[in-house]
C-alpha cells in the first residue's frame, strides 16, 4: 500500500514545480474547522495512508511529513510505512510543530501553498509569524487536479429541534447574539464552525458521519440572517428538508446557497456592513480574502465567537434531556455487558461491537452512534484510538482486559462512555494498571474547587495515582459534549495543555483517564460528568461533578488494596445507584445478573 501513497506525493511534488511552490501544507480539517472532516475533506489521509483524527501533511522538494500526537504514534508508523512519509511527534517534550520546522530549513523566501478552505486565519498568521520572509499562497482544493474521484460535499435530510427538546428558540439565541454584536460595536458575525451554526438554529443534519451537524456557512447581521447551504441539492417540496426551510424562512432565517457565501461576503461593504465579527481560529484564509476584496472594505474584528461558550452551557431542559439519554443508554450498556459476559471466548471484537450498535439502535429517538465504537481486546486496546477491523479482528478470549469506548446519539442527548472489562484471569500487572487508572477516574470525580478553576487546573487529579507509580497517558482527560451534537466540543476541555477556559455549572465533560502498554493491554475508565454548584461560604463560590453515566465498574480485578476508604465509598456509592435506577427497566436475568457485580467491595 506504501507504494500508493508514495506515487501521490511524487504527483503532489509534480504540482509543485508546475506552479514553483517550495512547500504544500495539508491539513486534516475542512473548510468548517471540524475535527471530524466528510469524505471530500480528507486530503490527508488520501494521501498518506493516514486515518488518524488529528495529523497534519507538509510536503517539500526532498521531504514529506506528518505532524500528529501521542494518540496515533502506533497507527502512524503502521500506516505510513512504505510510503517515505516521516512521523513528526507532537504532545511530547521534544516536539517540533510545523511552523518552527519549517523555519528551521533556513530556506530565503519560500513560497508556502496551503489549501485556502481548510488553513485557519490563525494558522496561516502562526506561520507568517514564524517564517516572515515566506510568501503564502492560499489555493482552493489545492490537490483537486490530483483527486480526481474526490467525494462531492455531503447532503443530509435537515431537521428542526423545537424548545420542549433544546430549551431555547432560535429567535432567542439570535437575539441574544445581536445583542453581543453591539457590544463589539460591529454589525455582523460570520460563524463557519458546524455545530455552532446548528445549535444557533436549531437544526440538525447527517452531514458528517456521527456528527448531526449540516455543511453551511452563517452570516448574521443586525437585521438579516443568511443560511448558506446546499440549497440546491434538496428539490423534493414534500420531504422533512423543505418543511425544515419553511420553518427557518418564516422566523427570519434567508436560505442562499452554499457556493454564495463568498460572493456576498465580497459585497457586505457595500450592504451596510461596516465592521464583521471573525474568529480567526474557525474562519479559513479563503473567506478571509473574501471580505478583504474590493476597494472598500469593513473592518474585521478578530475575537472569539461567544455561540461555542453558550452552546457549552446546558440549559435545564439539556440537561434533563442528557440525563435521560444516559439513562437510556446505561440500559444498552448493561445488557450489553451482560451478554459479553456470556460469549467470551466465542466472540471477536467486531462482532462485539455490531451487537452493542444493535442494542443502541432498540431505543426510541436514537439517530447513530456518537463517533466509531472502539471495541478492542488486548493489544488492540493499548491503542487509544484503536480502529475496529470487521475482518480479522480479535477473539475475545476468556482470559484479560477488553476495552469498549462508544457513545450513542440521541433527540434528547449524546453520550460517551468507556468501560474495561476484564474477560477471566487477569494478570497482576493488568489488575494493578486497571485500579491505578480506576483511581483517577474516581479522584477527579469527587473534585470540589474554587469557581473560576480551568479544567488544566485539575486534570492532575486524574494523573496523580498513575504518576506516583510512575505510569501516564498522552491522551487530555476530558472533553466537552455536546447536546445531541458533536461529541467533543470546547471551549472547556480537562487537560495539560493551558486553557484559560473555567469550568461552569452547565457545561458537560469526560473524565477518562487511562493508561497503555503497546503490544500487551489498555485501560480506560470513562463516564461524563456535569459542572454544577455545591455550595457558598466566606471562601467563595464552590462546584464539583454530577455522575451522568449510568453504568457500573466491574470490581472482579480491583486490587482494593490500592484503593482508599473515600475511593472505595465512591465506588460502592455509584455501582449501588447504578443497580437501584436501572434494574427495574432490565430484564430480569440481566437485572440478577447487574445486583451480583455490584456488590459492594
Amino acid at each position: 500500500m506504501g507504494t500508493i501513497f508514495s506515487g501521490r506525493v511524487d504527483a503532489l511534488r509534480g504540482l509543485m514545480r508546475e506552479n514553483e511552490w517550495d512547500i504544500v501544507i495539508l491539513t486534516g480539517s475542512d473548510p468548517h474547522g471540524s475535527e471530524y472532516p466528510a469524505e471530500r475533506w480528507k486530503q490527508v489521509p488520501w494521501l498518506s495512508g493516514f486515518t488518524g483524527e488529528a495529523g497534519d501533511l507538509v510536503v517539500t522538494r526532498d521531504h514529506a511529513g506528518l505532524w500528529t500526537d501521542t494518540r496515533y504514534f502506533i497507527q502512524a508508523v503502521h500506516q505510513l510505512e512504505g510510503s517515505g512519509i516521516v512521523l513528526h511527534k507532537m504532545r511530547v517534550p521534544e516536539q517540533v510543530p510545523i511552523p518552527e520546522w519549517i523555519a528551521s530549513l533556513g530556506m530565503d523566501e519560500p513560497v508556502i501553498a496551503v489549501d485556502g478552505l481548510c488553513q485557519s486565519v490563525a494558522a496561516i498568521a502562526a506561520l507568517q509569524a514564524a517564517v516572515p520572509s515566506a510568501r503564502i499562497v492560499p489555493v482552493p482544493d489545492l490537490i483537486g487536479p490530483l483527486w480526481t474521484d474526490r467525494p462531492a460535499i455531503p447532503v443530509s435530510p435537515v431537521i428542526t429541534l423545537g424548545e420542549d427538546l433544546v430549551g431555547e428558540s432560535r429567535e432567542a439565541k439570535i437575539g441574544r447574539l445581536r445583542k453581543w454584536l453591539v457590544l463589539q460595536g460591529a454589525d455582523a458575525i460570520l460563524l463557519p464552525s458546524l455545530d455552532q451554526i446548528a445549535w444557533l438554529l436549531n437544526v440538525r443534519g447527517a452531514d458528517i458521519a456521527y456528527n448531526p451537524v449540516v455543511i453551511s456557512y452563517l452570516l448574521v447581521t443586525l437585521d438579516e440572517i443568511l443560511w448558506f447551504v446546499r440549497k440546491d441539492a434538496y428539490r423534493d417540496p414534500d420531504s422533512e428538508t423543505a418543511a425544515s426551510f419553511d420553518e427557518l424562512e418564516a422566523d427570519g432565517v434567508r436560505i442562499r446557497d452554499y457556493d454564495e457565501v463568498e460572493f456576498v461576503l465580497s459585497s457586505l461593504y457595500g450592504n451596510g456592513v461596516d465592521r464583521i465579527c471573525v474568529d480567526p481560529s474557525e474562519l479559513n484564509c479563503s473567506l478571509r480574502g473574501a471580505i478583504e476584496e474590493g476597494d472598500r472594505v469593513p473592518d474585521v474584528l478578530e475575537v472569539n465567537s461567544p455561540v461555542a461558550l453558550w452552546k457549552a452551557l446546558k440549559n435545564p431542559v439539556e440537561i434533563d434531556g442528557m440525563r435521560e439519554a444516559h439513562l437510556e443508554d446505561g440500559l444498552v450498556m448493561e445488557q450489553f455487558l451482560y451478554w459479553l459476559s456470556r460469549n467470551a471466548g466465542r466472540v471477536n471484537e467486531w462482532e462485539a461491537a455490531c451487537e452493542l450498535g444493535r442494542l443502541r439502535a432498540t431505543v426510541s429517538g436514537y439517530r447513530g452512534d456518537s463517533f466509531e465504537t472502539i471495541s478492542a481486546y488486548g493489544p488492540g486496546a493499548a491503542l487509544p484510538h484503536y480502529i475496529t477491523p470487521r475482518e480479522g479482528s480479535a477473539l475475545l478470549q476468556a482470559h484479560g482486559l477488553y476495552l469498549v469506548d462508544s457513545g450513542g446519539q440521541y433527540l434528547f442527548g449524546t453520550t460517551d462512555i468507556t468501560r474495561t472489562v476484564p474477560l477471566g484471569p487477569c494478570t497482576a500487572l493488568e489488575r494493578e494498571d486497571y485500579t491505578l487508572a480506576l483511581k483517577g477516574h474516581i479522584g477527579l470525580a469527587m473534585a470540589v474547587f474554587p469557581r473560576g478553576t480551568a479544567g488544566c487546573q485539575i486534570d492532575a487529579l486524574a494523573r496523580e495515582p498513575l504518576w506516583r507509580a510512575m505510569r501516564n497517558f498522552g491522551h487530555g482527560t476530558g472533553h466537552g459534549v455536546g447536546f445531541f451534537l458533536n461529541v467533543h466540543e470546547g471551549p472547556q476541555d480537562i487537560r495539560q495543555n493551558f486553557n484559560r477556559q473555567a469550568l461552569e455549572p452547565g457545561m458537560i465533560v469526560s473524565d477518562e483517564p487511562g493508561l497503555y502498554r503497546e503490544g500487551m493491554h489498555g485501560v480506560r475508565h470513562e463516564n461524563l460528568l456535569l459542572v454544577r454548584p455545591v455550595g457558598d461560604n466566606e471562601f467563595g463560590s464552590f462546584i464539583g461533578f454530577e455522575t451522568l453515566t449510568l453504568c457500573h465498574f466491574d470490581t472482579s480485578c480491583l486490587e482494593i488494596s490500592l484503593l482508599s476508604a473515600d475511593e472505595r465509598d465512591w465506588l460502592n456509592a455509584y455501582n449501588a445507584r447504578v443497580c437501584e435506577v436501572l434494574s427495574p427497566r432490565l430484564p430480569a436475568p440481566v437485572a440478577a445478573w447487574l445486583f451480583a457485580q455490584t456488590r459492594p467491595v
